[in-house]
């Protein structure tokens, strides 16, 4: 007799108010709904409107709109981290808590099997009351977590840790290479900053502490040393979705990027993204994109305009774009990432190391260098440039900024076909992309996945 067919789960997302964490979760609602699950997604408005059109299922995906309450300070309106500068985290994280009351509501209607949440540790306070089970889904790496969020790295309540104590691993950390170096440590300090009573390493302890299981989306391939030690730290089960992945996007690459990139070889235009978050200072920024002068090769660049000005034009160093035009464009505005990244003239992908970005550029055909700005993108740098040996961080001054000239060096030396280091990252790149890029790899991690989510 053909074995039942387990009944389908029900579960819930609730991510942090990033579109880089909303949009992995909608990546996992999407792997779960294509097996037949059904996932009710948790989610404001305008982050509802922005990624709704990733949704692939929407008979099983359901998404719930929640207003995010006003903080004095914020900014109105504010429900997502890219509307607010950096420095305003903190307040946004004070409206995120404040949701609490509203999200227990809709979890009480909903009565699904298992919630997923990243940031939102006060869900466990009434999990056991509406009957479900929690699982803390991480959508940073395993590293980040393993340095910093971890019982063994002793923060006090009330105290700042100093640079020294941000340098040393927590005791048994699993590798001498993912690590912080000299200036970098400061990258960590805010795991110390006190809001609303908690500081962000309670915060983000209690979120895994309380939960049922860990998840986290990599793989052991690359991160297993740090899963194991932080099941270890925490004494539970962690859980890896691998990737996760989007299918391919089919959705054409815009005509004016179509043209401008089909006027030039294959694989020679350099391609450089930050990300939504990161905003450069106008020094900074000049000092980059002189860097992509410097190489002599065709680039395009997407960035945000620097802080203190309103368009990209007014940021330009004098003289830069007449020097540069017909082989260079500095673009202001969103851009389509991965359609860039597979069309053929691009030859290197330039990025700021962010997760998801670290994933995009390992499963593509791209040479990769990184330049990391936050502590959790240095270590991403560091398992992509140490650990893997697929990628090449460009080297930063005393200043903690890179000079113009050491990155058009590392851009260079990656995208000449004779180089010995260009030869060894895209050799390592190509092993890697073939083991992770593999449709039965991604099935059979994701089978596993929901498997333990059933033992649950």
């Amino acid at each position: 007799m053909p074995k039942p067919e387990k009944e389908k789960l029900h579960v819930a997302m609730f991510p942090w108010l990033a579109t880089g964490h909303i949009t992995p979760f909608l990546h996992i609602s999407n792997e779960l709904a294509k097996r037949g699950h059904k996932v009710s997604f948790l989610v404001p408005k305008k982050a509802k409107n922005l990624v709704q059109n990733q949704n692939l299922y929407p008979d099983l995906v359901n998404f719930h709109v929640l207003r995010v309450p006003h903080v004095e300070g914020l900014p109105p309106e504010t429900e997502n981290a890219s509307d607010i500068p950096i420095f305003l985290t903190n307040l946004l994280a004070l409206a995120f808590d404040k949701m609490s009351d509203l999200v227990e509501a809709v979890l009480s209607d909903l009565k699904p099997d298992v919630v997923f949440y990243d940031n939102a540790f006060r869900i466990n306070d009434f999990a056991k009351k509406i009957g479900f089970k929690t699982v803390c889904y991480n959508v940073v790496s395993a590293a980040s977590i393993a340095l910093a969020f971890v019982p063994a790295r002793n923060v006090q309540k009330g105290r700042n840790l100093t640079e020294e104590e941000l340098m040393k691993p927590p005791p048994g950390y699993p590798s001498s290479s993912v690590v912080l170096r000299k200036d970098e440590a400061k990258s960590l300090a805010f795991i110390s900053f006190e809001f609303g009573g908690m500081s962000v390493y309670e915060r983000i302890i209690t979120a895994l502490k309380g939960c049922d299981a860990i998840a986290i989306r990599t793989c052991k391939e690359l991160e297993g040393e740090f899963c194991d030690y932080i099941s270890r730290q925490f004494q539970k089960p962690v859980f890896l979705s691998g990737p996760v992945l989007p299918e391919q996007d089919q959705t054409p690459l815009e005509s004016k990027w179509k043209e401008w990139l089909g006027g030039f070889e294959k694989g020679s235009v350099v391609f450089c993204a930050f990300g939504s978050q990161v905003i450069l200072e106008k020094k900074q920024f000049q000092e980059l994109i002189l860097g992509f002068e410097l190489t002599g090769l065709p680039f395009l660049i997407a960035l945000k305009p620097p802080l203190g000005t309103n368009s990209i034009e007014e940021a330009l160093p004098e003289g830069f774009a007449k020097r540069v035009e017909g082989r260079g464009v500095v673009y202001g505005g969103w851009v389509q990432q991965p359609q860039i990244l597979s069309h053929p003239s691009v030859g290197c992908f330039v990025n700021h190391c962010g997760f998801g970005s670290m994933w995009e550029s390992l499963m593509s055909e791209c040479q990769i260098v990184v330049v990391p700005h936050l502590g959790d993108q240095i270590l991403n740098s560091r398992l992509l440039s140490d650990h893997l040996k697929v990628a090449l961080e460009v080297e930063r001054g005393e200043n903690g900024w890179f000079s113009k000239e050491s990155l058009s060096g590392s851009i260079k030396s990656v995208m000449d076909g004779k180089s010995e280091v260009g030869s060894s990252l895209k050799r390592n790149h190509s092993n890697w992309k073939a083991v992770l890029g593999s449709p039965e790899y991604m099935t059979k991690y994701m089978e596993d996945f929901i498997q333990h989510l059933y033992e649950l």
